[in-house]
């Protein structure tokens, strides 16, 4: 892929990411068709839906299930947000999961 195509994904969705891997995306999305890039990189998690989803229906895990964390998000649903503890950390913590989470997401492909 050119690198004005890259530059353009990254413009688009680069805030999806965490900051500090965008020169392994960009190294990822070089050896990539733009077509299968643009696609998958549509697919990533928005951290601000997930931050209000946290804040609003944090305790039943809905925020972890959201972002692909089945497991935790039934923790969270069976332990009320691990008595609201679990929900509160994850208030602070769910925007950067949600980055964690698309990377993991781009990189496996």
């Amino acid at each position: 892929m050119e690198e004005c195509h890259v530059n353009q994904l990254l413009a688009i969705y680069g805030n999806r990411l965490p900051i500090e891997s965008l020169e392994i995306v960009k190294k990822k999305l070089m050896t990539m068709n733009y077509g299968i890039a643009s696609i998958k990189m549509a697919q990533f998690k928005d951290p601000t839906m997930a931050l209000i989803l946290s804040a609003i229906v944090g305790t039943l895990g809905v925020d972890r299930f959201y972002i692909g964390d089945t497991g935790l998000g039934v923790g969270k649903l069976l332990t009320c947000g691990g008595a609201y503890v679990w929900w509160l950390i994850d208030i602070f913590m769910i925007q950067d999961a949600t980055k964690r989470k698309n990377l993991e997401l781009l990189l496996m492909c």
